[in-house]
């Protein structure tokens, strides 16, 4: 991780995260709680949450088009919440979204929580939507997940962008793809690369969504992310 001067905000700094340092992160972490399956299946966000941070999730009220809060004390992560209407709603999908909302707060728990810390109590409000300066929190809206690949940059809301890059690599870790989609890539260059079968690409989007429990748009944005479309996607140099 690289960190720049910040020339707006309260904080001082703000981290720069290549991709696969956020990979090698999020796979780090979920083999530090004993949570990393040694099989393609779906991951126990929830529990890593209550194990890494020792919180439980809580659903609240959080407003409209609000899905997630994360708030931080003294010690790092106090609270995440998820919106109770996800909750109420009660379909399978919605399920997937919560488990989607619970891996983008834990991104911000992973790659953000040092920033509280080193904070001062006046500084602490970073993000937008601070109602009580005596308790950071990061507000998270419903920010299309989809714009981690869209966006390449850290321009904007470079928060959102780093806890969306989280998403996919908590719930969907690379090897583990590789893994569940090996009857649909193949080699690719003389270095060892691999790439997704271009015809096959829905396909494989449905594979991944079964397996690991996420909604059909997660797992395509995941493929998007692994395997660019239209370039030749090289996975596992």
């Amino acid at each position: 991780m690289k960190t720049f001067r910040s020339t707006n905000g309260p904080f001082v700094e703000r981290p720069y995260y290549k991709e696969q340092e956020i990979e090698d992160i999020c796979i780090a972490e979920l083999k530090g709680v004993d949570l990393y399956p040694t099989t393609p299946s779906p991951i126990r966000i929830d529990r890593f949450v209550e194990k890494r941070f020792h919180v439980t999730p809580i659903y609240e009220d959080l407003g409209a088009g609000v899905l997630g809060l994360t708030t931080f004390d003294s010690k790092g992560v106090h609270a995440i919440m998820v919106s109770r209407f996800l909750d109420e709603e009660g379909t399978g999908s919605a399920e997937r979204r919560i488990r989607t909302t619970l891996a983008h707060e834990a991104g911000h728990g992973l790659l953000h929580e040092y920033l509280f810390l080193s904070a001062t109590q006046t500084a602490a409000s970073l993000f937008a939507d601070f109602s009580d300066p005596e308790s950071p929190k990061v507000l998270c809206r419903d920010i299309p997940y989809a714009s981690s690949v869209r966006r390449r940059g850290y321009d904007g809301r470079w928060w959102e962008y780093q806890a969306n890059r989280a998403i996919g690599a908590l719930l969907l870790p690379r090897p583990l793809v590789e893994s569940a989609l090996d009857a649909l890539i193949e080699p690719n260059g003389l270095l060892g690369g691999r790439m997704l079968v271009p015809n096959r690409r829905e396909e494989g989007a449905r594979i991944l969504a079964g397996i690991f429990d996420v909604n059909l748009v997660v797992a395509r944005i995941r493929l998007e992310e692994l395997f660019p479309a239209g370039s030749e996607g090289q996975l596992g140099l």
